[in-house]
């Protein structure tokens, strides 16, 4: 059974090979997006993995991650006419398994879309700012201007904003593992609501809105496993970004039951990974 794999790069070569190295296997397709501004070179791109050829420059929190990963999946669906499941990962994630229990565990897990999902809602994920308002940090000046002007109107009418063509916000975890036919619809409603992307244009976060509203929109919605099995621990602190994981962490991520772990950094998780990688060998038996 065929497994794709999709990492989204931006930095650290050696880091990248890495990961793509621990996903060597006759079983594994690995494609790899590099972030367009990036100054990696995709010559120095490990053998085994794929390069996706559209490549978006991304900035964090901005529909170009979500528009990257779409590039991505249209191409791996050409190319790969057989895998089983796509998993997203970043070049900062580390596979706990190897690679046999990985196929596995998935094999196990045929029947279900790996996806974080919560109704985004007073009662659920409350969150609904990140839509409600206009949201440009980044872009051209008048872009950002035309959305400060857009929200003081927005607020003089006592108006919000709300997901186009009747779609219900549901949120999660950026990270999943979902099916080829999964993939497909999702692309296939996708290009059917257009409206869908042009809205994430000015959303807080899209990658944690716009995959998770279309799978619990779609035919799939009843075989979502709301876990994307990733150990990832965030700040308590209400921090934007996970932690970077150490060799303190190193205990919690051996009891926990997940694939992956993340975020991991060349330098300050140096002391982890040799540890990670001597427990995953000692998993082989």
């Amino acid at each position: 059974m065929k497994q794709a794999f999709l990492i989204c790069a931006h930095k650290d070569m050696d880091q990248l090979n890495g990961l793509v190295r621990q996903l060597c296997d006759p079983d594994f397709c690995v494609y790899v997006h590099l972030d367009r501004k990036s100054a990696l070179d995709p010559a120095r791109l490990h053998p085994a993995a794929c390069l996706v050829r559209e490549r978006v420059a991304v900035r964090w929190g901005d529909v170009s991650q979500v528009e990257s990963v779409l590039a991505s999946m249209r191409q791996i669906l050409l190319d790969v006419p057989d895998f089983d499941k796509l998993i997203l990962l970043s070049a900062q994630d580390f596979p706990l398994l190897p690679n046999h229990l990985l196929k596995a565990k998935l094999a196990r897990m045929r029947g279900y879309e790996l996806i974080e999902t919560a109704p985004i809602a007073a009662h659920g994920w409350r969150v609904m700012h990140r839509y409600a308002t206009f949201h440009r940090d980044s872009g051209r000046l008048a872009e950002r201007l035309a959305c400060i002007a857009a929200n003081r109107a927005l607020r003089l009418l006592r108006r919000t904003r709300h997901l186009p063509d009747g779609f219900v916000p549901y949120g999660g975890s950026c990270w999943w593992t979902l099916s080829r036919n999964c993939v497909r619809e999702l692309l296939r409603l996708a290009d059917a609501h257009p409206r869908l992307l042009r809205f994430c244009r000015s959303v807080q976060s899209p990658d944690e809105l716009f995959f998770q509203t279309l799978v619990m929109h779609s035919r799939f919605a009843d075989r979502v496993l709301p876990d994307n099995f990733r150990y990832i621990q965030w700040p308590k602190d209400g921090a934007c970004h996970p932690k970077v994981l150490d060799e303190d962490d190193f205990e919690r991520i051996r009891a926990s039951d997940a694939h992956f772990c993340r975020k991991l950094d060349s330098r300050a998780s140096a002391a982890l990974l040799p540890r990670l990688l001597a427990w995953k060998e000692g998993r082989l038996a």
